[in-house]
């Protein structure tokens, strides 16, 4: 695992930024061959997605032929609702990108069958070769995704109960009020993010100081889902300062030594 300490959230934006477009270039995709992106929402991938819109309008990078999947919806929110990740990312992202309407997917979470789309959603991850790079945040709790403490770290895209700690935590974005925030969202599964070719997480801000902590730190276990990149052989975790407080500083000064030279 590698791990980047930026020292504001601006700054890890940016560096996120800056790695998907190198890898997009790098890859080289085309109509045949594309590059798939999985994508997050929330607030952690805010700046990045400006920083990714920037270098679009500046033509520094095409999402032509970029594939995306995003990891989550909430269940029963109307798609055309402010809150839901179909707005989300319209608002953020994709109606300021050059990435064909066709070429994105995100969950149905109005689907008549929810099993039937979370399965067909792994389906066609599978027929598009699968995700080169899944980028995504952490909860507060360790969650990735919706991925509760206590979820499989096999598990794939699925049905998922919303803890009230989540509820209260997306709060912000319904009023202030978590009844406001729908109980289920469909969701990929940590094993679908471990599938990946690659994977960057994004973690900033004081209140994920002890999830940072977990994932880097402690063991991998499903209480703190995102403990689980560990066992992956490309996992990066981008994060700033101020959610560094809560792991020793012998691992801060070890991470910040041996990724001076890549900085």
């Amino acid at each position: 695992m590698r791990v980047i300490i930026e020292p504001t959230y601006e700054k890890l934006s940016q560096w996120a930024a800056d790695y998907v477009v190198n890898k997009i270039n790098a890859a080289n995709p085309t109509p045949e061959k594309p590059f798939v992106l999985g994508l997050p929402t929330g607030s952690s991938p805010i700046g990045m997605y400006k920083a990714l819109v920037a270098a679009c309008k500046e033509g520094r990078v095409s999402f032509k032929n970029v594939v995306t999947f995003n990891m989550d919806e909430y269940v029963g929110l109307p798609e055309e609702h402010p809150e839901s990740y179909h707005s989300f990312m319209a608002t953020n992202l994709f109606n300021h990108i050059d990435c064909p309407k066709e070429n994105v997917h995100i969950l149905n979470g109005n689907a008549e069958d929810l099993e039937a789309e979370c399965a067909n959603y792994e389906k066609m991850i599978a027929e598009a070769g699968g995700i080169d790079l899944f980028i995504g945040g952490i909860g507060p709790d360790g969650h990735i995704a919706f991925n509760e403490p206590g979820s499989s770290l096999s598990g794939r895209t699925r049905i998922k109960t919303l803890t009230t700690d989540t509820r209260v935590a997306n709060s912000r974005f319904f009023g202030g009020n978590p009844d406001n925030v729908p109980a289920t969202a469909l969701t990929v599964g940590p094993g679908t993010v471990m599938a990946a070719k690659e994977v960057l997480i994004l973690c900033n801000g004081h209140n994920k100081a002890r999830a940072l902590q977990a994932a880097i730190e402690g063991p991998v276990t499903q209480m703190w889902t995102i403990s689980v990149l560990q066992m992956h052989e490309h996992g990066i975790i981008v994060c700033d300062e101020a959610a560094c407080e809560s792991i020793t500083h012998g691992t801060y000064k070890y991470f910040k030594d041996i990724e001076k030279d890549n900085l």
